[in-house]
């Protein structure tokens, strides 16, 4: 962790200055920097092109409490894994089938904006690969702690977790999961990662799919191979979703 000024004057050039802590993975070729849609897409970027490394997207959406959508129930992966945060869940009483009925909805949308982001890069082979996650924050961790359990079923040889600025509770419990977590800035206490940013403002899948166009111009090195297109579960069978309790 190094001192900045904050807040980042935006997330591209958040990801510039979290990417003097990846140096030592610069030119690799084994090296795929990850990022999550839509937030994290500029940090990684930033990243990939600082590494000179491929960029590819992995899709996890929030699962927001039904009325209190800022408050996180849990998370889950466009490969079907599900994060959940049973001390949200107990405290404000959801019943599984809520839980069930929210992870499906949120299963679809991510799931769509899948099979749009892989018109314009396929995704990347992981197995073997060192991959750097990358987001825009951390609060809860749940959304970076359901990517990193999906990412396993992936079998990269390493994943290291960076993130611009994250709560010390979210870190400290990503560190049990993930090989290593680069953070920018560890606050006292955040409520938002918006706080974070003097531009804060929301992207568009619009804008995802042209970071996305910028880097597939890149040179791949020619041992990152691409595995067959991704099988996407279709709507009536979102229900089959695994659940799973964060630490």
């Amino acid at each position: 962790m190094q001192a900045t000024m904050l807040p980042f004057p935006d997330r591209l050039q958040a990801g510039q200055l979290l990417s003097r802590q990846l140096e030592k993975y610069a030119g690799r070729r084994d090296v795929i920097v990850l990022a999550l849609p839509r937030g994290g897409v500029p940090v990684g970027y930033a990243i990939a092109a600082s590494l000179e490394s491929p960029l590819d997207v992995f899709l996890v959406g929030k699962l927001g409490v039904p009325g209190h959508e800022d408050m996180a129930l849990g998370a889950v992966s466009s490969r079907g894994v599900c994060v959940l945060r049973p001390e949200t869940i107990a405290m404000m009483d959801i019943p599984p089938d809520v839980i069930e009925a929210t992870a499906r909805r949120e299963l679809r949308e991510i799931q769509r904006r899948e099979r749009a982001y892989r018109a314009i890069r396929p995704q990347l082979e992981l197995k073997d690969r060192v991959v750097i996650v990358a987001d825009d924050g951390l609060v809860t961790g749940a959304t970076m702690l359901a990517a990193v359990r999906a990412l396993r079923h992936e079998h990269p040889a390493q994943i290291i977790v960076a993130i611009p600025v994250g709560t010390g509770d979210s870190i400290a419990e990503l560190r049990l999961e993930a090989d290593a977590v680069i953070c920018q800035e560890v606050p006292e206490w955040m409520s938002s990662i918006e706080q974070w940013y003097t531009d804060s403002a929301p992207l568009d899948d619009v804008q995802v799919m042209d970071y996305l166009q910028k880097a597939a111009q890149w040179r791949i090195p020619d041992d990152v191979g691409m595995p067959p297109p991704l099988s996407v579960s279709p709507a009536s069978n979102a229900s089959n979703v695994p659940m799973r309790d964060a630490p």
